[in-house]
């Protein structure tokens, strides 16, 4: 039946199950709808054997061993990831400098944290993906379970997980890849390729760029180990249901032609806008992460033109570059908006 059909199934029952769930009374009468479908999990359409078939249904499109729906964003599934491959007193090796989910995880399963740094790239003041002369001095050095790595970063620089997952499995260590800013890479061939059939655990926030709702994510996994039991740890036994079934809705959707067609439109758009732009420098591996620089001016002062005079707010800056986020949401006004006061403000430059 899948999720999204069962919830569509009208309750007529008069209920004496948990009060708060599907009934009808509103609080917020903007979320009526809301209100109106979601259930419990004790009632007799047996939701949670749904969200059983719901996720090995993900499994099949991601060709993973298992694909998990999170309902508590990526940071969920690097905690749960970390509790199901190491115990107390291993070696995790991770970024300095990660999303702090990366280090609480590693201290709620009671392992050790070791820490690699990342340099600055100073043509665009970001740090770029890791790789094997980064990691082997620590893997060869310390007995480490697990790594831990984020790619893309932030600004859209990504790794090579093939080549890590070689080195990983050569220290017998698992590979955790936080993909959070990459759940389009499996549906677009323009797009790097994607850590979920090649780590051990791959997280992906459906939230960032894929059109999901705030803050569902996805835990993949190719190995044999219970990340059930790792899960059951951190999550609640109340989960909702309609946010599960917009993920079950979300991934069906990047999976239709209309998905991958509507996902392969953003990135020409894109394309496009950087062939356009002269006087633009553009960076990083992922188009999709607009990170683009002018002569003359930082990144700053770059920003606050945008937002200023153009009514553009970007992502993240520093003092050399600007990132402009895009994923499956960005239409074409917006690109075609951004291409326009970008190519005024190196119009603007060149005069002066």
């Amino acid at each position: 039946m899948g999720l999204v059909s069962l919830l569509r199934k009208t309750n007529r029952k008069t209920l004496f199950t948990t009060p708060s769930h599907s009934q009808r009374f509103f609080i917020f009468h903007k979320l009526r709808n809301l209100y109106r479908c979601d259930i419990s999990e004790t009632e007799t359409h047996n939701p949670e054997a749904e969200l059983i078939k719901s996720e090995k249904y993900a499994a099949r499109i991601y060709k993973t061993t298992a694909t998990k729906y999170l309902t508590n964003g990526s940071t969920s599934g690097v905690i749960a990831s970390v509790l199901a491959c190491t115990k107390k007193g291993d070696k995790v090796l991770l970024w300095d400098n990660a999303h702090p989910c990366h280090k609480n995880a590693v201290i709620l399963a009671g392992a050790s944290p070791v820490f690699y740094e990342l340099p600055v790239d100073e043509e665009w003041g970001v740090v770029k993906g890791v790789t094997n002369k980064i990691l082997e001095p620590f893997l060869a050095k310390n007995d480490i379970k697990a790594v831990i790595i984020t790619s893309p970063t932030y600004e859209g620089f990504v790794s090579n997980i093939r080549e890590i997952k070689s080195l990983c499995e050569k220290y017998n260590s698992y590979l955790i890849v936080d993909e959070a800013h990459g759940a389009l890479y499996p549906f677009c061939e323009d797009l790097p390729d994607s850590a979920v059939n090649i780590a051990d655990f791959t997280v992906q926030s459906l939230h960032k760029t894929a059109g999901g709702l705030n803050p569902t994510a996805l835990l993949h996994t190719n190995t044999n180990l219970n990340i059930n039991d790792a899960l059951t740890l951190i999550n609640t036994t109340s989960p909702s249901y309609p946010i599960l079934a917009s993920i079950e809705a979300n991934i069906n959707y990047l999976n239709s032609k209309r998905g991958r067609k509507r996902i392969s439109d953003v990135v020409k758009l894109i394309t496009d806008l950087r062939r356009d732009c002269a006087g633009c420098t553009f960076g990083g591996d992922d188009i999709t992460k607009i990170l683009v620089k002018i002569d003359g001016i930082s990144g700053f002062n770059l920003s606050d033109i945008l937002f200023n005079e153009y009514n553009i707010e970007d992502e993240k800056t520093n003092d050399i570059s600007t990132m402009l986020l895009c994923g499956i949401g960005t239409d074409e006004s917006k690109i075609k908006r951004l291409k326009s006061a970008l190519k005024s403000i190196v119009k603007k430059c060149n005069k002066l």
